[in-house]
C-alpha cells in the first residue's frame, strides 16, 4: 500500500475497565500523534452500546504504520496494558 491509510479499530473493553482503557488512549494519543507518520488519531465512545471505542488513525503509509506498532510507547501501551482489557478488537486498514 502507497500513500495514506486510515486505521479503523474497534475496540471492546472488558466489563468494568473501560476508564482503565480510557486512560491508556488519553496517554497514548499526544505520543502516537508526535510520531512523524501519524496524521491524526481520534478516539470515539459509542453512544450504544456505551462501552465500545472507535479509533480512527492515519498515517502517512504503511511505514509510519509499522513504526507506530513498533513505537516503545504502543509496545507498552497497547500490547502491555490496553489489549488485555478489551473482550474484543477489530482493526481494519482502508485507502481511498
Amino acid at each position: 500500500m502507497s500513500g495514506p491509510i486510515t486505521v479503523i479499530a474497534r475496540w471492546q473493553p472488558k466489563e468494568g475497565a473501560l476508564g482503565e482503557v480510557l486512560a491508556i488512549l488519553a496517554e497514548l494519543r499526544p505520543k502516537s500523534l508526535a510520531e512523524p507518520g501519524c496524521i491524526s488519531y481520534e478516539v470515539y465512545r459509542n453512544v450504544v452500546p456505551p462501552h465500545g471505542l472507535l479509533l480512527i488513525e492515519r498515517y502517512s503509509d504503511q511505514a509510519a504504520i509499522e513504526a507506530h506498532r513498533q513505537s516503545e510507547h504502543y509496545q507498552s501501551l497497547v500490547t502491555g496494558r490496553a489489549l488485555p482489557l478489551l473482550a474484543e478488537r477489530n482493526v481494519e486498514l482502508l485507502t481511498g
